[in-house]
């Protein structure tokens, strides 16, 4: 059965390239769509649909405001925010509120199916644990012999390293502090919805090899240049398969999910015309929070 979709964004060429992304990409059928949170609270208490594309700046209320009227009123969709703003309290305000990915505008076509599909995964795994939980309390009380052996929960690094092996930077010594960053979320509980100051995480990684307060603020540089280089090296990588295969699984995947693509396409250009421009960059916070993300899926498995 496809998921249903609804979209709340007051630009209606927006909502126009949503919806056609979502059903000429086959990731499910928009039930509705409205130009303004008040309307979309009625709208989606109407129809529930299991996944939410919502604008983060509306004239009448914010995107933030009309999640928490929706969740205060019960509804239970997965919501995926919408926005040009790149305000950190705003989008951490965003994610707190519970929501699955963020999007940015002006809208990419192949970064919208990608985070799609992965909310798409998301919920399909959530669905599927629902139904195992509801079988089991069916069951409970029976016995059926001894309770199975669980499996083994796979480490951080286990979970971390195919990834960044996909992205193409495993051999790069950012990679190291990738880990290293990722396994102290982990160590901290790994529940947040978005991730502190990068200046904090590059703190964590420098203290795993530093001690004294000087030595680690003077790491602190060197693990964000390690960490800007091991991107950059995964990004041209991904521009590299794209410019030979744009269909390839890996590019579709991972190059709009983790990087800009903006950036990507300018690095393809970049290298077909084998020149280095120097300008293009690497988003740090993006990369790390959707590594994040992949990571809590993975230790639910």
């Amino acid at each position: 059965m496809p998921l249903s979709f609804c979209i709340v964004d007051d630009d209606a060429a927006a909502r126009r390239m949503l919806q056609h992304i979502i059903e000429d990409s086959g990731l499910g059928e928009v039930v509705g769509t409205a130009d303004g949170g008040q309307e979309g609270v009625k709208l989606i208490l109407g129809e529930a649909p299991d996944i939410v594309l919502m604008d983060l700046l509306m004239p009448d209320q914010d995107g933030i405001e009309t999640i928490n009227s929706l969740q205060a009123q019960g509804c239970r969709s997965k919501f995926v925010m919408i926005s040009q703003i790149e305000n950190g309290d705003l989008v951490g305000r965003a994610y707190r509120s519970g929501i699955e990915f963020f999007i940015r505008k002006p809208i990419n076509k192949f970064e919208v199916e990608a985070v799609l599909q992965k909310v798409n995964e998301r919920y399909a795994i959530n669905r599927y644990l629902e139904e195992i939980k509801s079988s089991l309390f069916k069951l409970e009380g029976l016995q059926f012999g001894p309770p199975p052996i669980p499996p083994a929960k796979r480490s951080v690094k286990e979970i971390i390293q195919p990834i960044l092996m996909n992205i193409g930077m495993i051999s790069e010594n950012g990679s190291r502090d990738i880990i290293i960053i990722m396994e102290q979320i982990a160590a901290r509980g790994g529940e947040m919805g978005t991730l502190p100051p990068l200046k904090e995480l590059y703190g964590w990684a420098a203290a795993t090899t530093k001690e004294t307060p000087a030595e680690i603020a003077k790491e602190v540089k060197a693990v964000e240049q390690r960490l800007r280089r091991a991107m950059a090296a995964g990004l041209t990588n991904l521009a590299s398969i794209g410019l030979t295969d744009y269909g390839n699984p890996k590019f579709e995947y991972y190059a709009p999910l983790y990087f800009d693509f903006e950036e990507v396409r300018l690095k393809m250009k970049e290298i077909e015309q084998g020149r280095e421009t120097g300008k293009i960059k690497v988003n740090i916070r993006k990369f790390l929070q959707v590594l994040h993300l992949e990571l809590q899926e993975g230790s639910s498995r």
